[in-house]
């Protein structure tokens, strides 16, 4: 097996076994997988509107409505109308409410990888940090492809 047949098992092995963690921690939490995910996008995104949760999820309007309920329910967001029109509402996270639900599920996880991290020199983080924004912008190409075509 060459090594680019290695390196692209272990990558697929790498995008699957997050996939199970994160699944695993989401369980711990009282979420589901893709529910922390998405509570991961607003994070990440900071305040927004359904309309735009929905269009980064690619969930429907009515789906995104009921993940902000559930989120609500267990303090994690707030609905916030729009200061320059109330029709529109803003949901924003409680980043600290999400903190204090997952850091405790991750701690354990961040101390490894930071660890981990650490054992690479600084030429080897480079080639590491290249082959994440190269294959970022991969997977961010094929979304944008699918989204485009017509399926």
């Amino acid at each position: 097996m060459s090594n680019k047949d290695v390196v692209r098992k272990l990558s697929q092995s790498y995008a699957y076994t997050s996939i199970q963690m994160h699944e695993a921690v989401a369980r711990k939490a009282g979420l589901s997988g893709t529910d922390h995910k998405y509570l991961g996008f607003l994070m990440q995104k900071g305040s927004m509107t359904a309309g735009e949760l929905s269009i980064l999820t690619g969930l429907t309007t009515g789906a995104v409505t009921g993940l902000i309920d559930r989120f609500e329910k267990k303090g994690l967001v707030k609905r916030q109308f729009a200061q320059d029109d109330r029709r529109k509402v803003i949901i924003v996270p409680d980043n600290s409410a999400i903190m204090t639900l997952l850091e405790p599920l991750y701690r354990t996880f961040r101390s490894q990888s930071e660890q981990l991290i650490a054992s690479f020199s600084d030429e080897e983080l480079n080639v590491i940090e290249a082959y994440f924004i190269k294959a970022i912008d991969v997977m961010n190409e094929t979304i944008n492809t699918l989204n485009d075509k017509q399926l």
